[in-house]
């Protein structure tokens, strides 16, 4: 995304607060037009404000709410360039104190909402000539997390979608990644934040998530999982490879 983006137009679900709220001030920065689509209205609003972008209202577990977000966008901006696939929650939810309504919301806003804005995006992307989307999962993606098994599985489910459609969709100059960010510290935390700061873990800030962003939208290459981990720089996540069948 390093060229001209003077008439590029810019979609940040979740982006009211957070990590969300920080790419959205990236990406005005840069000099895109930026729709700040969010589930609660008056930070949305707020940010919006601030940056002299749109606020749209955004239940991502709802593909029709996401599909109203890109017609807001093009029909105010007259286009769509750069999506951030950013709302997330966590839930902490255990298989042993299981919570069904908690594991349907937090299934549908970290996944659901994922595969929701890409579907609702790409018509716009195409009439545009390409793009590029980021989808912003977690480093619990990639490995365990037994505090949160939930939050996990939906995260790696985020990271071979975009691994998955990411190859094609980039055949169509529409570039998929995903962000996958160690433990940074927003109050996505919740209760662990005091047990990581405890443990001495060293949390992450958002400006260091925000950049990482930065780099992988400038990135040429499409279907990858970006790992971003306190004192290591942003890089693809190399995946080991399986054993081909055997005749």
């Amino acid at each position: 995304m390093t060229e001209d983006v003077t008439d590029q137009v810019a979609l940040v679900t979740g982006g009211g607060s957070g990590i969300g709220a920080g790419i959205v001030r990236m990406l005005a920065e840069r000099g895109l037009r930026v729709v700040v689509a969010d589930i609660a209205d008056e930070p949305a609003r707020a940010l919006a404000a601030g940056i002299g972008g749109l606020a749209v209202h955004c239940d991502v577990r709802s593909l029709a709410d996401n599909r109203a977000a890109v017609d807001a966008a093009v029909s105010t901006y007259g286009r769509l360039d750069v999506v951030v696939l950013n709302a997330g929650i966590a839930e902490g939810n255990s298989i042993d104190d299981f919570d069904e309504d908690a594991y349907r919301r937090a299934m549908g806003v970290n996944l659901d909402g994922v595969v929701f804005g890409l579907t609702a995006a790409l018509p716009a992307l195409r009439t545009t000539g390409g793009g590029r989307v980021l989808a912003v999962a977690s480093l619990a993606g990639l490995a365990p997390v037994p505090e949160d098994p939930v939050y996990a599985a939906n995260k790696a489910a985020v990271v071979n979608f975009v691994r998955s459609v990411g190859p094609a969709l980039a055949t169509e100059h529409i570039l998929v990644n995903a962000l996958c960010p160690g433990y940074t510290d927003t109050a996505i935390l919740g209760r662990f934040r005091e047990l990581l700061v405890g443990a001495n873990w060293p949390l992450m800030q958002v400006k260091d998530v925000v950049a990482a962003a930065g780099t992988v939208l400038d990135s040429e290459d499409g279907g990858e999982a970006w790992l971003i981990q306190s004192g290591h720089p942003a890089q693809p996540y190399r995946f080991r490879g399986i054993p081909g069948p055997k005749a």
